[in-house]
């Protein structure tokens, strides 16, 4: 139990990290330097007010110069690194824990990247990749055949439909930051991962998608975040229980 606490807390403190990465990359800015600020009024941040979670509470969600509400999407994904961390070693052994939580944890930062942005980093994706192919020959790895068959396959059935639509169309349907992310997905999850990933996120892009365009909210040519549906069925591929 004490284990899961810390990787709880430890999971706390990435997930601060990964709001810099959220808020910075897309904008093109060093995620080093300069400290956090208020993204408003450019104040910053003081070491007690940057506190997961903790320090949103203290503050009732608004920044301590300006009084504007920070994003919600602070301590969710705050929170939500921490359970990533803290539940998955403890649910399924150290290393595989330590992959799922590699995997999680670039989910996490990339679909909130995808919902704010409509940007999937390089910086992640392409690095990601490499992280499971490298952590598919640790313990209990898939093996480096698997990952590399999964990523190749997620990305080269991505490529296609997007080759297809663009010849069909005339339109670019997906971007290559989709692609990117399932040859990630495939690298931790194999070849019939990417693919039941795929499947998952294709269906509930359709359930989000489909009642929008019949109330005349978006139209077809809108940009839609697929990565965020991509993220989310390697997920539901990720905890789903196996078949017995």
């Amino acid at each position: 139990m004490y284990g899961v606490i810390l990787a709880g807390a430890a999971g706390l403190v990435v997930g601060s990290f990964l709001n810099v990465l959220i808020h910075r990359l897309p904008r093109g800015e060093s995620v080093v330097s300069p400290p956090s600020r208020c993204p408003d009024c450019a104040a910053r941040v003081r070491w007690r007010d940057n506190v997961p979670i903790v320090s949103f509470l203290l503050l009732a969600g608004r920044c301590r110069d300006c009084g504007v509400r920070i994003r919600w999407r602070y301590p969710v994904v705050e929170a939500l690194s921490a359970a990533a961390v803290g539940f998955a070693p403890w649910h399924v052994g150290v290393w595989p824990g330590v992959s799922w939580s590699v995997l999680l944890l670039l989910l996490l930062a990339l679909a909130a990247t995808d919902l704010e942005h409509l940007v999937l980093p390089d910086l992640l994706t392409l690095p990601g990749a490499a992280a499971g192919l490298l952590l598919s020959l640790a313990p209990g790895g898939a093996g480096l055949p698997a990952a590399a068959g999964g990523a190749l396959l997620g990305a080269g059935v991505l490529l296609g439909l997007r080759a297809v639509w663009l010849r069909w169309r005339g339109v670019e349907a997906l971007g290559l930051g989709d692609v990117k992310l399932l040859l990630l997905i495939g690298a931790f999850l194999g070849p019939v991962g990417a693919l039941a990933s795929l499947g998952a996120a294709s269906a509930a892009g359709l359930i989000v998608a489909a009642p929008l365009l019949a109330a005349g909210r978006i139209r077809r040519e809108t940009p839609l975040p697929f990565g965020a549906f991509l993220a989310l069925g390697a997920v539901v591929v990720l905890v789903a229980p196996s078949p017995a």
